[in-house]
């Protein structure tokens, strides 16, 4: 089987696998009476960078380390600037001060962190266990402040977040067997997009780091642009800006995190030198044009887009 081909089914069945996972689980926990706030901050928020553990950890495991951070890293900077760019170009996203204002510091923090750990050269097994110990944290934290002050916008965005899912009214069986049937796929996914990514970057005489960073990260980020455009769709921007905020602090904290517990990896050179840098920049912009009429408008949507299509060719033609 060709190397294109292997990516192809790959990128397919993380989407599907994904969605199918994400549906499945939001299903079940709906069945168990799990509040929606619940179920927006962590199936839903968390749910749609899956494709993005598994990617990583098979990439880890296989001694493809600069795959498993440029997922992380690319994902971060795809997250803000296509798919923020892509939801804000159909329409205009309106940001709830309030409810930006901690998940906005939380996800400057876990960039900052994810900047020191490039910097350091190595993200070890206690770097690991830092950085997903602060996201349980942040989940305790906000879990606890969003049940003690009721009805907040926060609250009111992941709620929003749990109701853009859609089809996802199953009885408990079969949305349990959806779920774990798209766990399956997501991980055959995952394998195959990782062994034909390493062939292309080998073929093609690019760096395993910049496959990571254009194709995995594009590819793994699927869930998350689809879920904005149906939250865009249906007048809900709050949820495309929650869903990306929700999935950057995760990468991070989470799918790094994890990644390095069961396999510390050292950090690629090219990393340091440019992506982690675009990474910050992308995040401090988003920051700034957030709080700028708190609104994220079409034409803002235009600079993130026309930055990341500047932001790949730079690495392909680099």
């Amino acid at each position: 089987m060709s190397a294109t081909l292997l990516v192809v089914i790959g990128l397919a069945g993380l989407v599907l696998g994904g969605e199918m996972l994400v549906r499945g689980a939001v299903s079940a926990a709906k069945s168990f009476g799990i509040s929606p706030m619940v179920i927006g901050l962590t199936l839903v928020g968390f749910g749609t960078s899956t494709p993005e553990l598994v990617t990583s950890l098979q990439a880890a495991l296989s001694g493809s380390s600069g795959i498993a951070i440029g997922n992380v890293v690319g994902s971060n900077i795809g997250n803000v600037l296509l798919i923020l760019g892509i939801a804000a170009l159909l329409a205009p996203i309106a940001v709830d001060p309030k409810a930006f204002a901690r998940d906005g510091t939380v996800m400057v923090i876990a960039t900052l962190l994810c900047l020191g750990a490039v910097l350091l050269g190595d993200v070890s097994r206690g770097v690991g266990i830092a950085f997903l110990m602060s996201l349980l944290a942040y989940l305790g934290f906000t879990l606890w402040s969003e049940r003690r002050n009721t009805g907040t916008p926060a609250a009111a965005v992941y709620e929003a977040e749990a109701e853009a899912v859609p089809g996802s009214d199953y009885s408990l069986g079969v949305a349990i067997g959806i779920a774990a049937v798209g766990l399956v796929i997501t991980i055959i996914g995952a394998r195959f997009l990782v062994s034909g990514a390493v062939s292309i970057a080998q073929a093609a005489g690019l760096s395993e780091t910049v496959i990571g960073l254009t194709i995995v990260a594009i590819g793994t980020s699927m869930p998350e642009l689809v879920t904005s455009i149906i939250a865009v769709r249906k007048g809900q921007g709050e949820v495309a800006l929650g869903n990306v905020l929700g999935s950057n602090i995760f990468n991070i904290l989470g799918i790094l995190g994890v990644t390095a517990i069961v396999q510390p990896m050292a950090v690629p050179a090219e990393i340091a030198r440019l992506d982690i840098w675009m990474m910050c920049g992308a995040t401090a912009v988003l920051i700034v044009f957030a709080r700028t009429g708190w609104t994220v408008s079409r034409r803002e949507g235009f600079v993130f887009v026309a930055a990341y299509a500047a932001y790949i060719g730079v690495l392909l033609l680099g």
